[in-house]
């Protein structure tokens, strides 16, 4: 595993591939949704086939109650529809050494919900119902792969919580599988190495959220160099805060701390999640064939009639969850002793599977009421100086499920000595930590992995 995580970092550094240059990839992007069919328009639900509100359970499902049911859910006084799906999907992503340099087999594909249409998504996203067929149509490309990934190198196979503010104990299977021989080609595929895909995430709804949380687990904590092997990788990295961070880390173990906090959430956190009728959310009501709160808030459910040529099911109905406006999600970050360092929240969500997970410094959904602490007053302080932004582009979330749901994902630096105290639910964590913990199941959430994908070596 050591020589792959070296030239899976090495590949971090590389931009310039002999296999395909950027403007090559965006020219290809470009071309598919140039020449690629799409059609998406809203519909009531009465339209909605084989989908429909079920008057004895208060859900919306399909026939065959499969791919997932949309339930009412509350927690004292919150309230409001849910995804529930039980089944694990596949991420999975292909990568193979090409030229010496470890590429990524990246899908161009569409996703119904999908702000610009065509985005860079991993090698295999289906759930268990689509992989299954349920649909009855055909397989997803690669599927025979990962149904059967003890044949090749796995560098990554983790199950990892989605969305937990929209899906209800939603989790996926990352992967990534490491092949020492040909790969099939087809139409819809390319080859990038790690920083092509890195400097990619920089075009606003570019790089789907799927691809970002798979490449955030890729082990590299995990990485035994030598001294000499880490002088000669680190000199490919511009950013040398960011490879101490992640190569080296803080001599501290943090690890008893967080989970200390963590593990007393869960075992004295007294509010309860409780699944209903759609029918006894008191706010919520189906208004102009939509399912909609009768006060503001961050989504509501549509329903689509969808066309979309190449995918394995070209026609098809189903609800979507549409925002409400655009979401902020924030990394504040340090450097401290010369280890880049961030501001990492134990956060508590209504869908979560255990209960709380560790998020990002500012995770605002938009119109909720923010309580307001000295962090995140801090955050947006220092984002209005603007100076010290290193990273600020819309990101869309999972278009399968969530029409053109985009959010701001902001990556801040800030010096260290101006940090105020940190309350008892942050903690200042170095990206080696951070990637050890991501290692454990349903540890960090979804929005905090998907900023740690974003940084450039």
């Amino acid at each position: 595993m050591n020589s792959t995580l070296l030239k899976l970092a090495e590949s971090w550094t590389i931009k310039n591939s002999s296999v395909s240059k950027l403007d090559d990839i965006l020219e290809f992007i470009k071309e598919r949704n140039e020449t690629t069919e799409v059609e998406i328009k809203k519909i009531n639900l009465a339209d909605c086939d084989p989908w429909f509100y079920d008057e004895v359970d208060g859900s919306i499902h399909n026939e065959d109650k499969s791919f997932f049911s949309i339930v009412g859910c509350k927690q004292d006084t919150k309230e409001q529809p849910i995804i529930l799906q039980k089944e694990i999907g596949y991420l999975g992503i292909i990568c193979r050494e090409i030229d010496g340099v470890i590429h990524f087999l990246m899908q161009a594909k569409i996703e119904p919900g999908n702000v610009n249409c065509v985005q860079i998504s991993p090698t295999i996203q289906a759930t268990k119902s689509n992989f299954s067929r349920k649909h009855g149509g055909k397989e997803p490309p690669y599927l025979e792969y990962f149904v059967n990934a003890d044949k090749y190198e796995i560098i990554v196979d983790q199950i990892q919580s989605e969305q937990s503010s929209r899906f209800y104990q939603k989790r996926n299977r990352n992967m990534i599988l490491l092949f020492h021989e040909d790969v099939p080609i087809l139409p819809n595929f390319m080859w990038m190495t790690l920083g092509q895909i890195k400097e990619l995430m920089k075009e606003d709804n570019l790089v789907n959220m799927d691809t970002r949380t798979v490449l955030s687990c890729i082990p590299f904590s995990k990485l035994r160099a030598t001294e000499n092997e880490l002088r000669k990788l680190e000199k490919k990295f511009t950013n040398k805060a960011l490879f101490r961070s992640l190569f080296y880390g803080d001599e501290k173990n943090q690890f008893p701390s967080i989970y200390y906090y963590i593990n007393n959430q869960k075992m004295y956190y007294k509010k309860t999640t409780e699944l209903v009728p759609l029918k006894e959310l008191e706010h919520w009501q189906f208004k102009e064939n939509e399912f909609v709160c009768l006060k503001p808030y961050p989504f509501k459910v549509i329903f689509c009639d969808i066309d979309i040529e190449g995918r394995e099911v070209k026609h098809w109905r189903q609800p979507l969850m549409e925002a409400n406006g655009i979401a902020t999600f924030g990394l504040l970050c340090c450097v401290k002793d010369g280890i880049l360092k961030f501001v990492v929240k134990a956060t508590k969500e209504m869908g979560c599977f255990d209960k709380i997970e560790l998020g990002p410094t500012i995770q605002d959904e938009t119109i909720l009421e923010k309580k307001t602490d000295m962090i995140r007053k801090f955050f947006y302080e220092q984002l209005e100086n603007k100076d010290q932004v290193l990273f600020d582009h819309l990101l869309s979330e999972e278009g399968g499920r969530f029409y053109h749901e985009q959010n701001r994902n902001i990556l801040l630096m800030v010096a260290y000595e101006k940090l105020p105290p940190l309350p008892g639910n942050y903690f200042l964590v170095d990206f080696r930590t951070l990637n050890e913990m991501v290692q454990i199941n349903n540890t960090l959430n979804i929005q905090l992995r998907n900023l740690l994908s974003l940084w450039e070596a």
